[in-house]
């Protein structure tokens, strides 16, 4: 027996004000962290970048400036690009990890088993391992069973034996006969 749907206890109004609620604190909520994000980069950029003054250099002044900042650009090339390695190693390793325990749950699709030939011998020492080194023989292994052989009656011409089976005597022989 089905049951009936069990009622919400908050009426519609209510759900439809708490998820209107709810949504308007989650966009303020983002656009606070947009906020604090952008603030943390550009200090970020102020210690680390300091502001170029350019006025008043000379010619070799200003290529050793090019060279020192281009020597700092391949550093910070180098250091993205061992924390993109790094980064894609731990999410290769996080998928790992989670397939392995998808399939310790048991909900890993099995894939479609081919049929295959093999042997019997074949079969047993896949099964059994090196423990089976000969070649078993079912058929010798195999029990005897002796047929009894039934009794058959010999068939002969009933116009003959009717002379002899009639009258009492004949019944006493039918009655003798079968044990």
């Amino acid at each position: 027996m089905s049951e009936a749907p069990k009622k919400s206890k908050i009426s519609a109004s209510r759900r439809l004000f708490l998820k209107t609620k709810l949504l308007k604190t989650a966009a303020a909520m983002l656009e606070k962290w947009k906020e604090e994000r952008k603030a943390q980069k550009e200090i970020t950029l102020t210690e680390k970048v300091p502001p170029l003054e350019l006025s008043g250099l000379s010619l070799q002044d200003l290529q050793a400036l090019c060279k020192d900042l281009h020597r700092k650009i391949d550093v910070a090339d180098e250091e993205r690009y061992d924390i993109d390695l790094k980064v894609s190693k731990n999410i290769k390793e996080i998928e790992d990890l989670n397939r392995k325990v998808f399939e310790l749950k048991g909900k890993m699709k099995r894939p479609a088993l081919k049929r295959v030939k093999i042997s019997a011998d074949a079969m047993l020492g896949a099964l059994l391992g090196s423990k089976v080194k000969e070649s078993v023989d079912f058929k010798a292994n195999l029990k005897t069973v002796k047929k009894e052989e039934e009794k058959k009656e010999e068939v002969t011409d009933w116009r003959k034996n009717v002379e002899a089976m009639s009258g009492m005597e004949g019944r006493k022989k039918l009655f003798n006969a079968n044990p």
